[in-house]
């Protein structure tokens, strides 16, 4: 990266007897806006959209003393059968603009903005984030995502122009052009032109107190995996449970290697969800409860409209699977969320489900909660998820998490006010912020840029 050096540099080097050693837990939470994890609907959740929702949950994991909050963003509101999908958050307003607005009303959190690289140019998102950046006082970051849905792309008159194998291609080029300008300085000027990134621009923002944004990247495939080796400072990761996550972490420090970088030079943060009560009999208890909620009777049949094609409200989730059959061609894209291999064979995937509910005897609901096993990452008490967690840091397994909440604010409020204290007491978890940049709060090592 031009002008830019990396200086191995982290607060465990600093002998301030304040400072916790070993180890630590470092913590996020994302805020989606699509999807089942979250149960926005339920009467005691609090009101997705509303601005103040933002506000007090920002405001909620400052006082846990956590890294950061991640804001998904989508860049097409999703359909169920050519209308909005209204079972999920309909809308989502522009990530780095809501982040700008809570830098305002927090001191310390990092305030992480998922951005996509393949509808975006460089030039204008690196000035964007390098502006949130700079408003919040080296606190951004930047969660790099690619797409190749088509059905997104249409948004922009643009859809399919790039091909699944490139979106990680693409991504590379991309961030390589965003570090250029964000090491350039003021006036600095930067031109590329490789087969699918080319600009000619000047930078209009100096470098922030953390240098620039923090790179987050997510992404399990090897292409993935790859763009995180190169440029990430955190990754995010599907493999929570712990073999998984002892295997994913050796994949990934044997990559940073090949590209000449230290093994501690990026932070694992694996995706989970906690459910937390008094006792583990409750907390299992709990945890059921939350996977029906989340899968209820609307979500299942409108789960099982994307394969057959046709309106199945007329059926009872609690009954039978439907008995018509579904009609020829793929998946139903509107829904945004299919993966490139579920895109074809649905009519196989059908008569399997029809086969295990046969065999099971399952319900429309039961059958579709088989097919999304989205169970809690972690349950039990605090004291048992405090143990765990402490266990994953301290063998390298992974550098903490990003929480996934189920309900707002309580699921939230249950970590910070029960889980926190019990991290704080094994030593694992900070008991205040020891720098005012996100990059210090991830221990991440300091850039320095020339003057």
């Amino acid at each position: 990266m031009t002008g830019q050096q990396h200086r191995q540099h982290t607060h465990a080097d600093d002998q301030d007897p304040e400072r916790p050693q070993g180890p630590q837990v470092h913590l996020g939470v994302f805020f989606t806006g699509v999807g089942q994890e979250l149960m926005w609907a339920h009467p005691q959740a609090a009101p997705h959209m509303a601005v103040e929702t933002f506000v007090q949950t920002a405001q909620l994991l400052e006082r846990g003393l956590f890294d950061a909050f991640f804001l998904g963003e989508g860049l097409r509101v999703r359909e169920n059968r050519g209308r909005v999908h209204d079972l999920d958050v309909a809308g989502r307003p522009d990530a780095i603009t809501q982040l700008a607005a809570l830098a305002g009303v927090t001191e310390r959190i990092g305030l992480v903005a998922t951005q996509n690289t393949t509808y975006n140019f460089p030039a204008d998102l690196a000035r964007r984030l390098a502006s949130l950046d700079a408003v919040s006082g080296g606190r951004a970051g930047w969660n790099v995502v690619t797409t190749d849905n088509a059905w997104t792309g249409a948004n922009f008159r643009h859809g399919g122009w790039l091909e699944h194998e490139r979106r990680y291609d693409r991504a590379g080029q991309f961030v390589d052009a965003a570090k250029e300008l964000w090491a350039a300085g003021t006036g600095g000027a930067v031109e590329r032109a490789t087969d699918l990134v080319r600009l000619r621009t000047a930078a209009t923002l100096p470098p922030s107190p953390q240098g620039r944004p923090v790179l987050f990247q997510a992404g399990d495939s090897d292409g993935g995996r790859e763009l995180a080796a190169r440029h990430a400072d955190v990754v995010f990761s599907a493999n929570t449970e712990y073999e998984k996550a002892v295997a994913y972490a050796a994949d990934l420090r044997a990559r940073l290697a090949r590209h000449g970088r230290a093994p501690d030079s990026v932070r694992i943060l694996p995706g989970a969800s906690v459910v937390l009560a008094d006792t583990p009999a409750e907390a299992q208890e709990k945890a059921r409860w939350v996977q029906g909620e989340r899968i209820n009777g609307r979500r299942a049949i409108a789960f099982l409209e994307q394969y057959w094609g046709v309106d199945l409200s007329g059926y009872d989730p609690d009954g039978p699977l439907p008995d018509i059959e579904p009609v020829e061609g793929e998946l139903d894209p509107s829904r945004g969320t299919i993966s490139i291999e579920r895109r074809t064979g649905k009519l196989q995937q059908i008569q399997k489900w029809r086969d295990l509910a046969a065999e099971r005897g399952l319900s429309i609901r039961q059958l579709v909660i088989e097919a999304n096993p989205r169970h809690a990452s972690f349950v039990g008490t605090p004291s048992q998820v405090a143990d765990e967690w402490a266990h994953y840091v301290r063998t390298g397994a992974a550098d903490g998490f990003n929480l996934l909440p189920y309900l707002l604010p309580a699921s939230l409020e249950e970590v910070v006010d029960q889980l926190v204290p019990e991290l704080q007491e094994r030593g694992v978890y900070r008991t205040a912020y020891q720098g005012t940049t996100l990059r210090e709060h991830l221990a991440l090592p300091q850039l320095t840029y020339p003057s």
